[in-house]
């Protein structure tokens, strides 16, 4: 490696299967760092506007050619793998790289063969599993001393979990296996939630989301998890739902023969999976906390997504501090791999806002004036809703202010008008609300905010004498995913829209959704920002701090 070279990563991975969704191949992603800090970063989707896109091999020329990558090769390349290989071939045949094969997770970068724009060239691979726990160096820095590195996910290059200790500078492995794929399975493998959700096998990226949300209108009890344990969470019944049917009349008097999400019985199901999973986790971890005495965690891959379990994780005490990056899952595979390399060339990362998707929008920044921000509140005082692609995107699934939809908080009607009419969405799916540090703890009544509500990453109790408030983006289980803005130099533009709102109106919050209708990617450019706010029939867009009605 060359420390006065940058850094290109690359998740290109090609599927197994050609499809039309992505099957066990998705979120392919194309990263440029040089001395720690991150110049160029893309999640292909947002370019595409194809949903989880992985055809990266069939775009890489003209991708690279578009930010001036052609010219001659002065980057070093990595490579994040993926279960179903180590390959990436592209289309034109012009890039090729193959990763040695192996059988555990090497601890570093591996040397792979690489011909890449026609010649032959050094490259390397680095596992999924640590470029998973890599993608918290662009947000966080460095490691600290004696902390503990765990990616948890559906599937990695040879596990599906992974643990290793970071002490004296060193990545020392623990453990690496498929011991707990049973639990992520019943998110994105188990055909008896996918019936009750309604989704197919080709749509499982979608399907831990919708889970989540709507294990918050069941119950847990012990006898539905005693009984679906003793059938195996009934999770291959895919052709088969007579079996269930069958065995729910006969053990609990069930007698129905569609699956429907509106049901209490099959609620009470998704809730007990959902208890199941968040009860199992936590422990593991403590157990191997103890085994190595870590101070910290560092947490990512798709199940640190899941804001229930790392409220408890949080709320356990076991860590001085845990850190999870907003983007956990495979769409920071390739920001992971190249925070990794650059760690090794320089002992270093710089920490970063959320805000590094530029691909082709370098020149985007907010540029507004206190008349534009009093002119946005007023309309979203008057139940607006306006759409906002300010700068550069957010990386990972969740928009934090950057590429989102805001609205009042205090109205479910307006939160169900949101979700269902402008983005499509399924009924039981929550909004997530925004605010400032101070009104965090105003309907939390906690003194201290942990760090991770910055990327929405924990689930908060809302004082009940306070959620009449913000009645629109809090969870029918009394929870909100709060993001919270701790100081204005995160994002300056929703700091001050915030302040103004609470200043002039008393209000304390708003709706944050993601800038995207269901089964799409969130916008990327102020072209997309347009589109798809008309179509959404959005009242009008922020672009780069100016409004456009609509």
């Amino acid at each position: 490696m060359d420390r006065d070279k940058p850094t290109l990563a690359v998740y290109g991975i090609q599927d197994r299967i050609k499809s039309t969704q992505p099957y066990f191949v998705h979120d392919h992603a194309i990263a440029l760092m040089h001395k720690g800090r991150v110049l160029k970063a893309l999640t292909l989707e947002r370019h595409t506007r194809i949903k989880h896109d992985n055809s990266l091999h069939e775009r890489i020329y003209e991708l690279l050619k578009s930010e001036g990558l052609l010219s001659r090769l002065d980057y070093d390349l990595v490579f994040a793998d993926n279960v179903v290989g180590r390959a990436f071939i592209s289309s034109c045949g012009r890039f090729r790289f193959e990763g040695p094969l192996t059988d555990i997770p090497a601890a570093g970068l591996e040397k792979g063969k690489c011909w890449w724009l026609d010649r032959e060239t050094k490259a390397y691979a680095l596992n999924h599993e640590l470029a998973h726990i890599a993608t918290n160096l662009p947000f966080y820095g460095s490691f600290k001393e004696n902390s503990l590195l765990v990616h948890f996910d559906g599937g990695a290059s040879v596990s599906n979990f992974s643990a290793w200790h970071f002490k004296d500078g060193r990545i020392v492995p623990i453990e690496a296996h498929w011991r707990l794929k049973w639990l992520t399975s019943m998110f994105n493998a188990n055909a008896l939630v996918f019936g009750i959700i309604g989704a197919k096998f080709i749509d499982q990226n979608s399907v831990p989301g919708k889970m989540m949300g709507l294990a918050g209108y069941g119950s847990y009890t012990p006898k539905i998890e005693k009984w679906l344990r003793e059938n195996n969470f009934f999770a291959d019944i895919w052709d088969k739902k007579s079996v269930f049917f069958e065995k729910a009349k006969r053990d609990f008097g069930w007698d129905k023969t569609h699956l429907h999400t509106a049901d209490p019985f099959l609620q009470d199901i998704v809730a007990t999976m959902h208890h199941v999973f968040v009860r199992e986790v936590q422990p593991y971890l403590t157990t191997l906390q103890e085994k190595i005495k870590a101070d910290y965690l560092y947490y990512s891959g798709g199940s640190a997504l899941n804001i229930v379990t790392n409220t408890v994780l949080y709320e356990s005490g076991i860590f001085k501090d845990i850190f999870i990056p907003p983007s956990c899952e495979d769409s920071g595979l390739a920001l992971g791999a190249a925070a990794f390399v650059e760690l090794q060339k320089h002992g270093k990362v710089e920490k970063h806002s959320p805000f590094l998707l530029n691909w082709g929008i370098e020149n985007y920044k907010a540029d507004y004036s206190p008349d534009e921000i009093e002119t946005v509140a007023g309309m979203l005082a008057d139940k607006k809703v306006i759409g906002v692609c300010n700068g550069y995107a957010e990386a990972g699934p969740r928009a934090l202010g950057n590429r989102s939809i805001l609205a009042l908080a205090d109205s479910k009607s307006l939160a169900r008008k949101v979700s269902m009419e402008h983005k499509k969405r399924e009924w039981y799916r929550p909004v997530a609300p925004v605010m400032l540090l101070k009104n965090t703890k105003y309907f939390t009544g906690k003194s201290d905010i942990p760090h991770l509500s910055r990327y929405m990453l924990l689930d908060f109790a809302i004082l009940k004498d306070k959620a009449a408030e913000i009645e629109g983006a809090v969870h029918v289980d009394g929870t909100a995913r709060i993001q919270t803005i701790f100081d204005r130099s995160e994002n300056s533009y929703l700091y001050d829209l915030l302040t103004l709102l609470d200043e002039k109106s008393g209000v304390k919050a708003l709706i944050n959704t993601s800038f995207n209708v269901r089964g799409g990617p969130i916008v990327h450019t102020c072209d997309d920002a347009v589109r798809s706010a008309r179509n959404m029939g959005l009242d009008g867009v922020v672009l780069n701090g100016k409004l456009k009605k609509l």
